[in-house]
């Protein structure tokens, strides 16, 4: 079971208000140094050929018997592979394998989103309604309780996929995965309208909050269980796989927010956010066409088990 939390735009706004732009990079870069610690040094190796490797080693200094051996050893680091593993090679599964595009486009565009409300949520409660500066972002708080909700969301889930995992002889089912994120999908989409709707000042602060905690709610559940799907699905090419998505929503990440402000502008918080749920409601069927046909995908895959 793994589990991704992160509220970053939501922490770091937050900590922007309170300690200003250079104050926060240097907390988030604290942050991130002892996120490296702890999982340098708490995090266990799982990587299957990297153990089996480990193993064989570990056998033929107890046993003395030269036999022992995994293909992994004869595996040398050089610059080739680093291009191949790092770049080329997540460049062609983005362009080329239909399950990862779909699902790199949607957990990006989720990912964009929750980006995209650092510029929306001072605009609406910051210049639309006139609260203070502090108080403005409180409605981040909103957020950060929609991806604890996700969590207890994904993490039901994790208990229903290893009772699968147990009835499949140990083996990953990448299609158990996605219950959570056809929950998310519905969930994001309602968030989005919903915030949206109820952003005008005459009404109540809590309705837009209310659809803040949907978001959060059902970008966590999406992005999760998109990633956690990419895992199961290309297993010795999950990092690659992985790879793709973090280079599109990156991408989109840094590319959505500068189009905020003009677009709420011109059009209104209502409409611009309905355009943004719009394409919420066309994605819907993502993780549901892949609960019935990822399997057979996957057979025709390239990169799929037993590919590698």
């Amino acid at each position: 079971m793994s589990l991704i939390f992160y509220p970053g735009p939501v922490a770091g706004a937050a900590l922007l208000v309170r300690f200003g732009w250079r104050s926060t990079e240097f907390a988030e870069a604290i942050f991130a140094f002892l996120a490296f610690v702890m999982a340098f040094f708490c995090l266990p190796e799982v990587y299957a050929p990297v153990l089996l490797h480990k193993k064989a080693k570990r056998l033929r200094e107890e046993t003395g018997d030269q036999s022992w051996y995994h293909p992994q050893e004869d595996e040398k680091l050089n610059f080739k592979i680093i291009v191949t593993k790092h770049l080329t090679r997540p460049v062609t599964m983005l362009l080329t394998e239909p399950m990862v595009t779909c699902i790199a486009v949607y957990a990006s565009f989720v990912y964009s989103i929750l980006y995209l409300t650092l510029e929306v949520f001072p605009i609406v409660f910051l210049q639309h309604r006139g609260y203070s500066t502090v108080v403005s972002t409180l409605p981040f708080i909103g957020l950060f309780i929609g991806v604890l909700c996700a969590a207890l969301i994904n993490l039901s889930n994790a208990t229903r996929y290893a009772k699968v995992v147990d009835k499949n002889s140990g083996k990953a089912v990448p299609e158990a995965r996605l219950l959570p994120m056809q929950i998310g999908s519905f969930v994001f989409c309602v968030g989005l309208f919903w915030f949206g709707w109820t952003a005008a000042p005459k009404y109540h602060w809590i309705l837009p909050v209310i659809g803040a905690v949907l978001i959060g709610c059902g970008f966590s559940a999406i992005f999760q269980q998109a990633i956690n799907y990419l895992v199961d699905s290309y297993r010795v090419y999950a990092a690659s796989a992985v790879s793709a998505n973090t280079i599109l929503r990156s991408i989109l990440a840094a590319a959505l927010p500068l189009v905020a402000r003009p677009m709420f502008y011109n059009l209104g918080v209502g409409p611009a956010m309905s355009i943004l749920g719009g394409i919420a409601a066309l994605a819907i069927p993502i993780p549901f066409v892949f609960a019935k046909i990822g399997e057979r995908l996957r057979a025709r895959s390239n990169f799929g088990p037993g590919k590698g």
